[in-house]
């Protein structure tokens, strides 16, 4: 299947159906001399983890990482990095409805047109349990990036009309509660507005606010590789991203350009500093050294119990409310993801990176 490989330097390819046997990534171009161990990446497995709260799928999978390949005595070889992760709680039969039924939201009828077959199970490759592999990928790039004093955190800014509070962000917070929201008191909100939509047979979209800090200047390649393109590239193929924004983001659109741009000074002690950081930390598409900003919208999880108008395979008119486990909303479990393709498209730009310059290619080799 064309289209399951990332990156040029550092490169991943994920595999695998959400009811197929197992799931899993390859992950060529990690150095060697990385320290990894399958508690690193279980960490951040866990995060995405099904069924750890009420306002998630009561899917029970352990998410269990397995390193088959690329890792010795501790430590990464430079060979390609093979990871498996078995599925151990599908519930194929929960699908028996949409055998020959195209669910409103899903991919079924564009997958079935570009393939004439399609797995009905949970979703195929278009399930979001898809990002499990993804994760288990970022989480060997932010063991890369912690090399090299890059830090990647996300965090749940809003769940539907649900937003957090500026002035009362606590990113300890982050872990305290259900949403992975930097404020207590909007996830509490959340909790009630969710148990609403639980109880009508709804769901919830919101937004994941992105941090990449301490990336040096100089990341990210010209006109077809910018840096902001590469990541919305990774974070679009999200199955349920359906925007990103960086900076201001599209409020830039209604300022001025003395309200958009960001002024420079030069301290004597501190270098260069800028007042203020519309353009999200890149400019040309390429890092300026500041933190890199970014916003990913979600949209609701399409898997809802109220009656929705469809056709069958065979263009009959139906009516279809779906059963079965789902998440009344997926944005908590995709902040995790969210900084895993954020990590692997810097590491993948930040290899890119010493190619550029000669005098830090001698430097690499020396």
């Amino acid at each position: 299947m064309s289209g399951s490989t990332i990156g040029k330097n550092f490169t991943v390819t994920t595999w695998g159906e959400s009811h197929g046997k197992a799931l899993g990534v390859v992950v060529d171009g990690c150095p060697a001399g990385i320290p990894l161990c399958e508690e690193d990446i279980q960490k951040d497995l866990d995060r995405r983890r099904p069924g750890q709260s009420p306002y998630s799928t009561p899917r029970q999978e352990g998410d269990k990482v397995t390193i088959l390949s690329g890792v010795f005595q501790g430590l990464t070889t430079g060979t390609p990095i093979s990871l498996i992760i078995p599925n151990e709680d599908q519930r194929s039969k929960d699908y028996s409805q949409v055998a020959h039924v195209y669910r409103p939201g899903h991919a079924d009828y564009t997958y079935h047109q570009k393939y004439g077959i399609w797995d009905y199970r949970g979703g195929g490759r278009a399930s979001g349990r898809e990002t499990a592999a993804r994760v288990v990928a970022g989480a060997i790039a932010k063991k890369v990036l912690s090399q090299l004093g890059v830090r990647i955190h996300a965090y749940t800014l809003s769940i539907g009309p649900i937003k957090v509070n500026p002035e009362k962000f606590d990113e300890n917070e982050i872990y305290r509660n259900p949403f992975a929201m930097p404020d207590c008191e909007a996830a509490k909100k959340a909790a009630e507005y969710i148990q609403q939509l639980k109880e009508k047979g709804d769901s919830a979209g919101g937004v994941v606010e992105c941090v990449i800090q301490g990336l040096p200047s100089g990341v990210g390649e010209p006109v077809f590789d910018k840096l902001d393109a590469a990541l919305a590239k990774a974070i679009m193929s999200i199955g349920a991203v359906k925007g990103i924004e960086f900076g201001r983001g599209f409020e830039a659109a209604y300022l001025t350009g003395s309200q958009n741009n960001d002024p420079l000074i030069c301290d004597p002690d501190k270098g260069l500093i800028k007042l203020t950081n519309n353009s999200g930390g890149i400019t040309g598409g390429i890092s300026e050294g500041f933190p890199i900003v970014f916003r990913a919208a979600f949209k609701p999880t399409p898997s809802i119990r109220i009656p929705q108008n469809t056709v069958t395979h065979d263009m009959q008119n139906t009516q279809l409310a779906l059963t079965g486990r789902h998440d009344p909303v997926i944005v908590p479990r995709a902040v995790v993801v969210v900084e895993a393709m954020a990590a692997i498209t810097v590491v993948d730009l930040l290899f890119q990176r010493i190619l550029s310059r000669i005098d830090l290619i001698k430097k690499a080799l020396s």
